[in-house]
């Protein structure tokens, strides 16, 4: 990709889009412009290598910081020339050599634009202080993150939930190599086989996964059936989930290796669970403690009464009701609220006083007698 090619506008996106727009962006233009999608269009293929250089930058917090340094500075109008190789390719010069291409100690005198671009794209040759940059090995799969749904109970008590994770998984009638059963694979000649193409301007590149190839450096000569050559499938994969006790929205649980599938042999990534605590009709959280309201009528707060309450462990707990209680008063039941670690909250019980529109002949006769007693009193 030619240096005068913005990344931003390659993405279509302006230089203040969040990291949300940017990958919204990337995978609407990469899912029109794949090379699956338009096998008889070469266009198509290289707008799919500029959108994949300009999302490894933009993607990356730390490399679009300094992309935006370099891009504010000028420093993408140095040299000329474009060009792409693969990936075993020696691309630029090395220091004070010849070859007209870009030589990163040459733009030490400003601002330390050669350490940005070091940073960001692999040189194709060993650069200064550093060792030879890395082919296309074996690669960590991606973390998926995943959003589970939790009743309060659950989430209070803990316990085993099964859930059902789209993931992408390696295809089981080609066992991943993309090829028809009985079908031979060829070395992509695009890449030679390395499963990488680095894109760059003179002495810098971006390496990124052949897009011929999907990265496996091999072509199937007749595409699996079942995965359209790509190796893989989209699909659920049921993943067994022991809730911690106490967890609430917002807390996360690392389940290794149950990511996606690791490239060229690589470990599989993490799944990663985000928790979102469902609402309950009476129970309230308020960190380890337990939130209830409990109405009662104004002849057992006038009088006094002894009422039972629900926990949220199931068990029911007789609470005394003093005489003369107020609405709105508030008791502390100890130890039945939230369990989390070597720590347990406390139930608090607040008490709503309902005046019923008529009262019957016993409770008429109580209130009389109460307020009687009452006026004595004073």
């Amino acid at each position: 990709m030619a240096a005068s090619k913005d990344f931003y506008e390659v993405l279509g996106v302006s230089e203040k889009a969040s990291s949300d727009e940017i990958k919204k962006a990337y995978r609407k233009l990469a899912k029109k412009y794949h090379p699956d999608a338009n096998p008889n269009d070469p266009s198509a293929a290289e707008r799919f290598k500029d959108l994949g250089e300009a999302y490894a930058v933009l993607s990356d917090a730390e490399k679009r910081k300094q992309y935006d340094q370099m891009r504010r500075l000028g420093a993408f109008g140095f040299g000329g020339g474009s060009g792409r190789s693969g990936s075993g390719s020696r691309r630029g010069s090395s220091p004070g050599g010849g070859s007209g291409g870009i030589s990163f100690d040459d733009l030490q005198g400003f601002g330390g634009i050669g350490d940005i671009f070091s940073s960001i794209f692999d040189l194709g040759s060993k650069g200064k202080g550093s060792g030879p940059s890395k082919s296309g090995g074996p690669r960590k799969g991606q973390d998926v993150e995943y959003v589970v749904e939790l009743s309060f109970e659950t989430a209070v008590k803990g316990g085993k939930i099964s859930i059902d994770v789209p993931i992408t998984e390696e295809c089981a009638t080609c066992s991943g190599s993309g090829a028809a059963p009985g079908s031979a694979v060829k070395t992509c000649g695009e890449c030679g086989g390395s499963g990488q193409v680095s894109f760059g301007q003179s002495g810098f590149a971006v390496k990124r996964p052949c897009p011929a190839c999907l990265g496996r450096g091999r072509i199937p000569e007749t595409p699996c059936p079942a995965c359209s050559g790509r190796g893989s499938l989209r699909q659920a994969r049921k993943v067994q989930v022991t809730v911690p006790k106490g967890v609430d929205t917002g807390s996360k649980l690392k389940l290794s290796g149950q990511g996606e599938r690791g490239a060229a042999g690589g470990p599989p990534g993490d799944l990663v669970i985000t928790f979102k605590v469902k609402d309950h009709r009476f129970f309230e959280r308020d960190g380890l403690n337990i939130h209830v309201t409990v109405p009662i009528n104004i002849v057992q707060a006038a009088l006094g009464s002894k009422i039972k309450v629900r926990t949220v462990g199931g068990a029911r707990v007789v609470l005394r009701i003093p005489p003369g209680t107020q609405p709105g008063t508030r008791f502390r039941i100890r130890g039945q609220g939230v369990e989390k670690g070597e720590r347990v909250g406390d139930q608090i019980v607040e008490v709503k006083v309902e005046i019923p529109e008529e009262l019957d002949a016993d409770s008429r006769k109580a209130l009389e007698m109460f307020g009687s007693t009452a006026a004595m009193r004073h």
